[in-house]
């Protein structure tokens, strides 16, 4: 990976997807040796792992909020 060297597991959602799109650009381009080609291939499994985890999480974590304390705002009464 280039700006990161974290694993993906360490990534926040925005860097994983960041260098998911810089991965994919890269293969898009057809330029790239077949044995490079297929280590950026699994660094993309890799990052779109750590996204969808990261959105799982993110999920549950409103899931809670709106099982828990969320209440809708009602409008303001008019006058």
């Amino acid at each position: 990976m280039s700006e990161s060297t974290a694993a993906p597991e360490h990534l926040d959602f925005e860097a994983a997807l960041t260098e998911l799109e810089r991965i994919v650009q890269a293969l898009e381009t057809g330029r790239l040796p077949l044995e490079t080609a297929l280590q950026r291939y699994q660094q993309g499994v890799a990052l779109v792992r750590r996204c969808r985890q990261v959105l799982d999480e993110a999920e549950q974590r409103l899931l809670a909020i709106e099982n828990g304390t969320l209440v809708p705002l009602d409008p303001p009464a008019e006058r």
